[in-house]
């Protein structure tokens, strides 16, 4: 299945993207989607529903975050080794784990807003993670019968934030509108192997990163079960995998985004992108 939301921003309602490409309305059978709306017991009870039942959604309306809040915003860093070494930092023996504010989301086709003072504002795109059942210690073997799904992340950055103001990486990663998720969530009986999927970045046109995650340095079940190991994973919870080469932080010399620029990216198979930087209006 395909889930999304869609409507003006904060009157978002659920849905279900047909066969078709058609939107359909879930409003009738789920609530907003988010928390244990998009636990695994929850979306086995949407499976059950007639996609042909559902209303038809009418016209092409704005489409949201897939996912209305989160309980929390885990991301990995430094996950692909070319990144690694475009940042100059050495390829890490375990994951590097950080977070991202819950209130930096926003929807796939929403303007990133240049936060206030920021010189340095960045592109990644990511393979999300979408947890569907609480777990703790949980097994490499069994991780992935406790994801919900996946989606296509933009884990935008603003570097001198995260890297040259001391402290934790959070305060650079978590503007906001600095985590679109989305179009869709993609539930992960429709993505047999989270590990063979392109992921694509362009600005302005030109394409900068392209890679594959088959190059991740940690799976998606690694992750699950590592990150288990020292926090409860909770229904609804993202993870955002890492990021592969092609940065702005990377280049020689370093380039970072200017107002009216856009980002287009895309995860096979879980939805494309666009977003149009604009500068913040104080």
């Amino acid at each position: 299945m395909k889930l999304l939301r869609y409507g003006p921003l904060g009157k978002e309602k659920p849905g279900l993207l047909d066969g078709n490409g058609k939107i359909r309305d879930l409003s009738a059978h789920s609530g907003d989607l988010a928390g244990d709306a998009v636990s695994l017991e929850a979306l086995d009870r949407l499976r059950g529903i007639d996609p042909a039942s559902l209303p038809l959604v009418e016209g092409e309306p704005r489409i949201g975050a897939c996912l209305a809040w989160v309980p929390n915003f885990h991301c990995v860093g430094l996950n692909y080794t070319k990144h690694a070494e475009e940042s100059n930092l050495p390829i890490p023996s375990e994951p590097v784990l950080f977070s991202k504010a819950t209130s930096c989301v926003s929807g796939p086709y929403d303007p990133v807003i240049i936060p206030k003072g920021s010189q340095k504002t960045d592109w990644e795109v990511e393979l999300g993670i979408v947890i569907g059942k609480r777990c703790e210690h949980v097994s490499e073997a069994d991780a992935l019968a406790h994801v919900s799904g996946y989606c296509t992340i933009n884990d935008v950055s603003e570097r001198a934030f995260q890297i040259e103001r001391g402290g934790q990486w959070v305060k650079g990663k978590s503007a906001p509108t600095f985590g679109p998720i989305g179009p869709w969530l993609v539930t992960a009986d429709d993505v047999p192997d989270p590990q063979a999927l392109r992921l694509w970045l362009s600005l302005d046109g030109k394409v900068l990163q392209d890679s594959n995650t088959a190059d991740m340095i940690f799976g998606v079940a690694e992750i699950v079960s590592y990150m288990s190991r020292f926090m409860a994973l909770l229904p609804g919870d993202v993870i955002s995998t890492g990021t592969p080469s092609g940065v702005g932080l990377g280049m020689k010399p370093q380039r970072y985004l200017k107002p009216g620029e856009v980002m287009e990216l895309e995860v096979e198979g879980l939805g494309r992108q666009r977003q149009q930087a604009v500068a913040y209006d104080a």
